[in-house]
């Protein structure tokens, strides 16, 4: 017999095995379903209570005694049908309610909120921020990052199919490299700051946070976003005017 389904129904163990014995004696006193559960007759009569209340137990008077008995387990049917009815009014209250926390979390935008993340799965989680957070944005679905080869690396293996559903978002992407490497894909744009620094780190500014992508001293890749709208706005100044500095050069050199 799956117990399991009956504790998730909201028995307790000990309510589920009050209500089997019961099932299985038929009607007892308290004296002899505390002897055959093995529980004190206290506990044994703050069960019962609740298993009547939950409508599974019933008792009637026999000369001076009082006896349980177990309800029909199709009892258990109207106990589910509760049991789907709080879970609907729960889930409605938290429809409710998820506006309210999110205003709380609100009134406190001006001080940074740090994540860490780590491992592959966690760069993943980086990643798939960056897609749902910009594709949120009513105009101007564009990222900024500053791409490192080994960070690049690990974006890839953590996320593969990244670059197709950021394009398929419809999301643009300005890509400055600090290396020479690299080709487009569609949306995006990319230039070169000329360096060959492989142990940099990979940053993406994007729609008010800004996520840092490197890896540890034993070379697992790990992640930070902070966000906050001041942080995002001087990386995003600083980017573009870079952005702007490493187009001049490159229309010089030509």
């Amino acid at each position: 017999m799956d117990k399991s389904l009956l504790k998730k129904l909201g028995l307790s163990d000990k309510e589920i095995a009050v209500y089997l014995k019961l099932l299985e004696y038929g009607a007892l006193s308290v004296r002899s379903l505390a002897a055959i559960a093995g529980l004190n007759r206290g506990t044994v009569y703050d069960l019962l209570k609740n298993l009547q209340a939950g409508g599974l137990v019933s008792y009637f008077h026999e000369s001076t005694k009082q006896k349980f008995v177990a309800e029909d387990p199709e009892k258990i049917q109207p106990l589910l049908a509760a049991k789907e009815a709080d879970l609907r009014e729960v889930k409605k209250g938290l429809v409710d309610l998820i506006p309210e926390l999110k205003s709380l979390q609100d009134k406190e935008a001006s001080r940074p909120t740090t994540k860490f993340y780590e491992g592959k799965n966690g760069i993943r989680l980086i990643l798939e921020d960056v897609l749902k957070v910009t594709a949120d944005v009513d105009v101007d679905k564009e990222y900024y990052i500053y791409s490192a080869t080994k960070a690049s690396d690990d974006l890839r293996a953590a996320y593969p199919d990244f670059t197709r559903d950021r394009v398929r978002k419809k999301i643009a992407v300005k890509a400055i490299s600090l290396a020479r490497g690299g080709r487009l894909h569609g949306l995006d744009e990319r230039r070169w700051l000329g360096t060959h620094d492989e142990s940099a780190t990979y940053i993406i500014i994007y729609a008010g946070r800004c996520a840092f992508i490197s890896r540890d001293h034993q070379g697992a890749p790990l992640g930070v976003i902070i966000e906050n709208t001041a942080i995002y706005e001087t990386q995003k100044i600083i980017f573009l005017r870079l952005w702007e500095m490493l187009g001049r050069t490159a229309a010089a050199e030509k």
